[in-house]
């Protein structure tokens, strides 16, 4: 069965065989419900994300693959209990945004887009740089010109036009909004291919436990791909037949900048007032998710939750990360925390299988670990 675009809110659908990335209103889509795949889908002699293909809404004979996926899933101690670590920065351009990037880029080369804009703090616009590099499209770029130096140039390094915008994170979503008339809008936030690269931590964490779902998954979250990606990942192994409950799912973002964690600790549906100010975890410093109401729903359909994080609890954890020889930037320490506070609380126990996210290294945030340290560059 082919599936369609669909507009989660109204239920209009929209066929796959043309490029799209918003409903007529001009609301994100996701796509409609796919069947998952079996063990015996999984093609055994590709190592990379691309092993899942068989679950994919499109097939693409020639996918732009730099090897991502397939990585690490490694024993770790947080709070004094044993977790699993996903080592997300293994891939490719050093964080989860290559899962999506490779598989949206590459389904929509095969609908013939070949010049896309993506908007990005950072990782997402360089995943999208270096996967529309490999696959000889073009990119345009725009994000915050307050973005690391080391996010920047590697967008450039890459080929992208890369655009720096004043203002927040939202200001350029809003110019990329601005120009999607002009150039495709691929955004990692909008687009649901996107999602379906995403999708596959749930099938890679799967495959890593012994083909059995973790009891627990903690994500760090700004805009939340990696939420409903799991989400869709592990209910398409659910009506596969291949797991037997859905793992809960937490959703750790920065007090400074928590909108999701506002809203489902409030109980609502909707945005709910909060204060926004900078933070370090500029991954997830996502003022006004666009996909607000499908996280919250992923989160409590999952029956999981959220938790907002002080910038001093952000900067130990990352810190306390390094001492154990993890090195990942502000926004993926965010998990460690929150796992503790979840742990305190007895929202997760120590006997559960509890997976911890890490999305990106530490080497993209140099200076910012670096002030961290008292250490002048």
């Amino acid at each position: 069965m082919i599936p369609d675009y669909i507009d989660p809110r109204s239920g209009a659908t929209f066929p796959l065989d043309q490029p799209r990335w918003c409903g007529e209103e001009r609301a994100p889509l996701l796509l409609t419900p796919l069947p998952g795949l079996t063990r015996e889908q999984i093609d055994p002699a590709t190592r990379s994300l691309w092993r899942y293909r068989a679950a994919f809404p499109l097939q693409s004979d020639n996918p732009i693959t730099l090897g991502e996926g397939a990585t690490p899933l490694i024993p770790g101690s947080v709070a004094g209990v044993q977790v699993h670590l996903k080592c997300e920065w293994f891939n490719p351009t050093c964080s989860f945004k290559d899962r999506g990037a490779s598989v949206m880029l590459s389904l929509l080369r095969t609908q013939g887009v070949d010049h896309v804009l993506e908007d990005s703090s950072g990782n997402g616009g360089a995943a999208i740089a270096a996967y529309a590099a490999a696959g000889g499209m073009a990119a345009t770029i725009l994000t915050p010109e307050s973005t690391s130096a080391a996010k920047t140039l590697q967008m450039r390094a890459h080929g992208a036009t890369v655009e720096l915008v004043p203002g927040s994170r939202q200001d350029t979503a809003d110019a990329a909004l601005a120009r999607s008339a002009e150039i495709f809008y691929a955004s990692h936030n909008w687009h649901p291919f996107f999602l379906q690269g995403t999708k596959t931590l749930a099938y890679e964490l799967w495959e890593d436990l012994g083909f059995r779902a973790p009891d627990n998954v903690i994500v760090p979250c700004g805009a939340g791909s990696n939420v409903l990606g799991c989400e869709i990942g592990f209910s398409e192994l659910l009506r596969a037949g291949q797991i037997e409950f859905l793992p809960r799912i937490f959703a750790a973002q920065p007090a400074n900048c928590a909108p999701i964690a506002a809203a489902f600790l409030a109980g609502s549906d909707e945005p709910v007032a909060t204060e926004i100010t900078p933070t370090m975890a500029e991954g997830t410093a996502i003022a006004r998710p666009i996909r607000l109401r499908e996280v919250l729903g992923a989160l409590r359909e999952t029956r999981g939750g959220a938790v907002a994080l002080t910038e001093a609890d952000i900067a130990q954890a990352t810190l306390d990360l390094a001492r154990t020889g993890i090195y990942v930037e502000p926004t993926c320490a965010q998990v460690a925390v929150a796992f503790a506070k979840l742990l305190s609380t007895g929202t997760i126990t120590a006997e559960q299988t509890t997976v911890l996210v890490l999305t990106g290294t530490g080497l993209k945030a140099t200076p910012r670990i670096a002030e961290l340290m008292g250490i002048a560059l």
